[in-house]
């Protein structure tokens, strides 16, 4: 089908030698032969995603972006083990195959999982899907069922009770976020500092039940049957997982979900096609999702509010690195603006707040 997710060519500085890749895939995976064509996925703006076609498989290649990279961040290996420990218990993890901690190999970590094809929702619903408002109403829905899924997981018995510490969870993003922010900062960025202040002074404490938190559930990172596109069958993105509030991770999926009635300026933020009829705005977003997982949730502004200021902050890091000549992708020349945008959508909200 034209509308599964494709490859395309390899972006200018983010090439991959096929001949070096090649000897230690081989040794590390049977039964392959030839040599790899390499593309590149054209979505994300963090780690890079590369297809290999082997005669015999296809393959998923991750690795960090060229150039500064924040403390802590794309740590290859911590997220091919989330991947191996957390399928049995969802099964919507795509299988890792092998992690290369060699960096002569490509100057860098990386890892490859199985090709899981199928259709990756970007900005608007396909119209060749047929989806109806009544459709697409289900289809949200069992979006959010798979948050509330993966919030239910019991990571201890997953062996990944050491992938987070969730005590204190809340505070710490507030100020983990802050901090990045401040280091990311550049001379045309806003400062965000009432609203730093309104989370600080607003902090609700920690939920007392802690899960898995993805950290980048969205549409474009869930995979779709082809043959049932009703079916979520992948979820990808792994690399910012951790443990903690599982409320604090509805609040970054909250940030990125557009509703057909937002402002113009607001609609060109949307990666995915939560204005769609038949789509749950953000506050039935929140009532479904605490219905699902039987909780009350009070403080709704709260984690919304987070979660523009979170992606604010993933927003001026990518931007910083092209701020400062480490990127030649031009996608994120103009990450400040949107980063100035989110800022006006979090001010919006404390004025209107009862908190």
């Amino acid at each position: 089908m034209a509308f599964t997710d494709q490859s395309t060519r390899v972006r200018d500085g983010e090439e991959l030698d096929a001949n070096l890749i090649d000897p230690y895939l081989k040794a590390h995976i049977p039964g392959l032969t030839g040599l790899p064509k390499i593309s590149q996925f054209p979505g994300g703006a963090s780690n890079l995603t590369y297809l290999l076609e082997y005669p015999e498989q296809e393959f998923v290649l991750r690795r960090p972006p060229f150039g500064h990279k924040a403390k802590s961040a794309h740590d290859m290996g911590r997220e091919f083990r989330i991947l191996n420990q957390l399928r049995d218990a969802f099964p919507y993890c795509p299988k890792a195959y092998v992690h290369c901690t060699d960096e002569s190999v490509m100057g860098a970590e990386f890892y490859v999982m199985e090709r899981v094809k199928g259709i990756i929702l970007r900005a608007e619903l396909p119209p060749e899907l047929g989806f109806d408002a009544e459709r697409t109403e289900a289809l949200c829905k069992s979006f959010i069922d798979r948050l509330v899924e993966l919030h239910r997981v019991d990571y201890n018995a997953c062996g990944l009770a050491d992938l987070g510490k969730p005590e204190g969870y809340v505070a710490r993003q507030i100020r983990g976020w802050s901090d990045r922010y401040e280091k990311a900062l550049t001379p045309d960025a806003p400062k965000w500092e009432a609203v730093k202040a309104w989370l600080n002074d607003k902090m609700p404490a920690d939920h007392p039940t802690s899960s898995i938190v993805h950290n980048d559930y969205r549409f474009d990172n869930v995979i779709l049957d082809p043959e049932n596109p009703m079916r979520i069958i992948g979820v990808l993105d792994w690399e910012l997982t951790t443990l903690g509030d599982p409320l604090m991770d509805l609040g970054n999926s909250l940030a990125y979900w557009i509703e057909a009635d937002d402002p113009a300026p607001v609609q060109l933020l949307r990666r995915q096609p939560s204005h769609a009829p038949g789509m749950l705005t953000r506050r039935e977003f929140v009532d479904y999702y605490a219905e699902r997982a039987g909780i009350r949730i009070d403080n709704f502004d709260f984690y919304y509010t987070y979660g523009l200021f979170r992606l604010a902050g993933i927003v001026q890091q990518i931007y910083y690195r092209f701020f400062h000549g480490q990127t030649q992708d031009k996608r994120f020349a103009q990450f400040v603006q949107m980063n100035k945008l989110l800022e006006q959508m979090s001010l919006q909200v404390i004025a209107k707040s009862t908190l």
